[in-house]
């Protein structure tokens, strides 16, 4: 398991990809397998049978960059004996580019919207390398790439408290300080449904403390509260505390975690509807999918007739860490039963 050399697995904080790979380590352990992490920084907790450090640091502080992921993929290669792994599982974005020189067939996770840049990464992809979406909207962004399959994304229930009766708390906004996560658009909703909103956001990258300066400070008012940076304890109580999740978001989300941890904890879901968003909320059952900021008011004040129960219960049937590492067997057997033959080699061969 191969992930970036920017966070900890699992996360202190913010960190969905990381909570996510932490989550799948510890369901294919308890499955029967052998799970080796491979990151930077420290060992964090996860049952993975071994943990393999490239870098003594952890790299947040180049977040954005290209080199501190390139460095860290060329010694992951070089650590990597074939006689010890069936399959390298990559969650890093650079690594479909490099994975094919591998001497192991790898899966690479796509985490963010196959498109514009990214895209082109993506389309690039190396000999052999197979792509897994999670979720099904993100896959039709770009059909023609080499997926293998479609594994949503799963939640450790075991340590997520839950409600078993509505809360009387504020409306939540929970996320990066970004336009893409709308929270302009969630003040206004809340204001227009006379509803208390916590804004509870990332906020330490020079781009979401730019937004958060021009954009949202001057909204701000006796009815929003703001939480910057919260770890994974007050988010929990966030999430248990409140009313519901907004998610008014304004790009095609390709999951969205934070959805799949307010409903655990009993927490319906009040967002737009794009991107994953109707794949994982189910209007009138864990929350509301609307089709416009308009339609977000009267939905804010809907959902107190949702059933926490109903929203612990779609968490446990479709979004468990134990759903997803059944998901990944399945690529898992089907890509390592296909030949695999390293670039290297492949033009070795090709040139005789």
């Amino acid at each position: 398991m191969v992930v970036p050399p920017w966070l900890s697995v699992p996360p202190p904080g913010y960190g969905g990809l990381e909570q996510v790979v932490a989550g799948l380590v510890d369901a294919l352990v308890g499955r029967g397998h052998r799970v080796t992490l491979f990151g930077a920084g420290e060992w964090h907790g996860t049952t993975a049978q071994e943990f393999v450090s490239t870098e003594a640091q952890l790299q947040f502080a180049r977040l954005g960059e290209s080199l501190p992921e390139l460095a860290h993929l060329a010694r992951v290669r070089e650590l990597i004996d074939p006689a010890d792994f069936d399959i390298i599982h990559d969650h890093t974005t650079i690594g479909p580019l490099v994975a094919g020189r591998r001497s192991v067939p790898t899966v690479a996770t796509v985490h963010g919207n196959p498109v514009g840049e990214y895209g082109t990464v993506l389309s690039d992809t190396d000999h052999g390398v197979r792509l897994v979406a999670i979720s099904h909207a993100q896959r039709g962004l770009n059909a023609g790439l080499p997926w293998v399959g479609t594994v949503h994304n799963g939640l450790d229930l075991r340590d997520v408290p839950h409600k078993t009766a509505p809360a009387p708390g504020p409306v939540l906004w929970l996320a990066r300080f970004s336009p893409d996560k709308g929270p302009d658009i969630a003040i206004r909703a809340c204001r227009a449904a006379g509803l208390p909103l916590l804004l509870a956001g990332k906020c330490n990258e020079p781009a979401e403390r730019r937004y958060y300066d021009e954009v949202v400070t001057p909204m701000l008012g006796d009815d929003v509260e703001v939480v910057l940076n919260a770890d994974r304890a007050e988010t929990l109580r966030m999430l248990l505390d409140a009313r519901c999740l907004i998610m008014p978001i304004q790009w095609e989300e390709p999951f969205g975690m934070v959805m799949v941890e307010a409903m655990a904890t009993g927490t319906p879901v009040v967002a737009l509807g794009r991107g994953a968003v109707p794949e994982l909320v189910t209007t009138g059952v864990t929350g509301v999918v609307c089709s416009g900021p308009e339609e977000l008011p009267a939905a804010l004040r809907a959902v107190e007739w949702i059933d926490p129960a109903d929203c612990v219960r779609q968490v446990a049937t479709n979004f468990s860490t134990g759903r997803m590492a059944q998901g990944y067997e399945a690529v898992y057997r089907q890509v390592a039963a296909a030949p695999w033959r390293p670039v290297q080699e492949a033009v070795r061969l090709g040139r005789r």
